[in-house]
C-alpha cells in the first residue's frame, strides 16, 4: 500500500507495518489522544498526519512541536503562549501551540523530554480543555486532539518518577507502536526500489536498472538503526553516485563518513596491551594446506573468501574494498564476477 502527503510516503507490505497503519486508520475518527511509539526514522510523524487527515478535523490546523528542540525554559511558553511582560524578552503577547491548534490536532514529538512542570500544565489542558498563557490567570478554552510520539519507554519513566503516571493514563487511550525496518519482512527491497526509481527519475535517467544481487543482499543484511529515513538516504546516495546508469547499481555506502582520510582524532588507536590486535594487522584467513588436492580450486576458494571478507569489512562499498585489497575498481569487479559475487 502507498499514500502520500507533502512528498511523504507510506510504503510497505509486511504484516507488522500494515497492522500499525490499520490501527491508526481505526483510531483516526475518534477525538481521543493517541501515543505513537517507535525508533527514530520509523515514520511517527506520518502516523500523526494520517490520524489528522482521516479525522473530521482534516481541514483544520495540524500543529507540530518537537519538544526536544525547545529549551526547558521556553517549552511552556511555546505550548501555552504568554502575555506581554510575562518574562524577560516577552515584549508582546503570543498565542501558544494549543491555541494555534484549536479545532485541529496538536502533534507533540519527543514527548518524553517534557519537564515535569510542562507535564503538569499539559495534564490540565488535556483534562479540562483549558490553557492559560504564562502571565495570565484567565483560562482559554481549546478543542484540541493530541497525538504524541516518543522513542522512550514511558511506562518505565513513570515508574522511575520521570513522567507523570496520570498524564500517561490520559494520553494512552490508544498506543500505536511502529515496527523497526529490520522487523518489516519483505519491505526493504520494496522501499529500496521506490526510493531508487524516484532518485533515478530526479537525475533524468532514461530507465531504472535496479540493484545487483550482491547489493540487494547487502541491503537485506544491514541492521538499519536509522530505519526508513536512513534507507532513503543510503539508496538516494547510491543512485546519485553510480556512474554506470546503463547497468544495475552495485556500490552501496552505508556510512557516508567512513573514509580512509578521516581526521586523525577520529582514528585514535586503542591503548596497547597483551593479546590486542591493531586494525592494520587483520587476521589472515586460515587454510588447510595438508588437505589441498586441487590447487586451482583451493586458490579460487581462498580468493573468494578474501574478497567476501573484505566486502563485509568495508560494508559492501566496492570502491573502498578495491583500495583495501590493492586492486583497481575494474579488477575487483572482474574478480567478483569470476566468483559469482555480482
Amino acid at each position: 500500500m502507498a499514500s502520500s502527503q507533502r512528498d511523504q510516503h507510506f510504503i510497505g507490505q509486511s504484516g507488522a507495518f500494515l497492522d500499525a497503519v490499520e490501527r491508526a486508520s481505526r483510531a483516526a475518527p475518534l477525538r481521543r489522544p493517541v501515543l505513537v511509539i517507535g525508533e527514530r526514522g520509523t515514520g511517527k510523524e506520518l502516523i500523526a498526519e494520517r490520524l489528522h487527515r482521516l479525522s473530521s478535523r482534516w481541514d483544520e490546523p495540524l500543529v507540530t512541536l518537537n519538544c526536544a528542540a525547545m529549551p526547558e525554559t521556553l517549552i511552556e511558553a511555546e505550548l501555552f503562549g504568554h502575555e506581554a511582560g510575562a518574562f524577560t524578552g516577552a515584549t508582546r503577547a503570543r498565542a501558544g501551540r494549543f491555541e494555534e491548534a484549536d479545532r485541529g490536532t496538536l502533534f507533540l514529538d519527543e514527548l518524553g523530554t517534557l519537564s515535569m512542570g510542562a507535564q503538569e500544565r499539559l495534564l490540565r489542558a488535556v483534562e479540562y480543555g483549558e490553557v492559560a498563557r504564562i502571565g495570565s490567570s484567565r483560562p482559554i478554552r481549546v478543542d484540541v486532539r493530541i497525538v504524541a510520539a516518543t522513542n522512550e519507554d514511558l511506562p518505565r519513566m513513570a515508574r522511575e518518577g520521570r513522567f507523570r503516571p496520570d498524564l500517561l493514563d490520559r494520553l494512552s487511550f490508544e498506543v500505536i507502536t511502529l515496527p523497526p525496518l529490520r522487523a518489516r519482512e519483505g519491505d526493504i527491497p520494496v522501499l529500496a526500489e521506490h526510493f531508487g526509481r524516484r532518485m533515478a527519475m530526479e537525475l533524468g535517467w532514461e530507465r531504472w536498472t535496479g540493484f545487483t544481487a550482491a547489493a540487494s543482499a547487502a541491503l537485506e543484511k544491514y541492521a538499519w538503526p536509522g530505519n526508513v529515513r536512513e534507507l532513503r538516504n543510503v539508496i538516494e546516495r547510491a543512485v546519485y553516485r553510480w556512474e554506470e546508469a546503463a547497468g544495475p547499481i552495485a556500490d552501496i555506502t552505508f556510512d557516508p563518513f567512513d573514509s580512509p582520510w578521516k581526521p586523525a582524532q577520529s582514528l585514535r588507536a586503542p591503548a596497547s596491551g597483551a593479546g590486542e590486535e591493531s586494525a592494520a594487522t587483520a587476521p589472515v584467513i586460515a587454510a588447510d594446506l595438508a588437505g589441498v588436492s586441487d590447487l586451482r580450486q583451493a586458490v579460487d576458494a581462498h580468493e573468494k573468501a578474501i574478497v567476501e571478507a573484505a566486502l563485509a569489512r568495508n560494508r559492501f562499498n566496492q570502491r573502498q574494498t578495491a583500495k583495501a585489497l590493492g586492486l583497481t575498481y575494474d579488477q575487483l569487479r572482474h574478480t567478483m564476477r569470476k566468483h559469482h559475487l555480482l
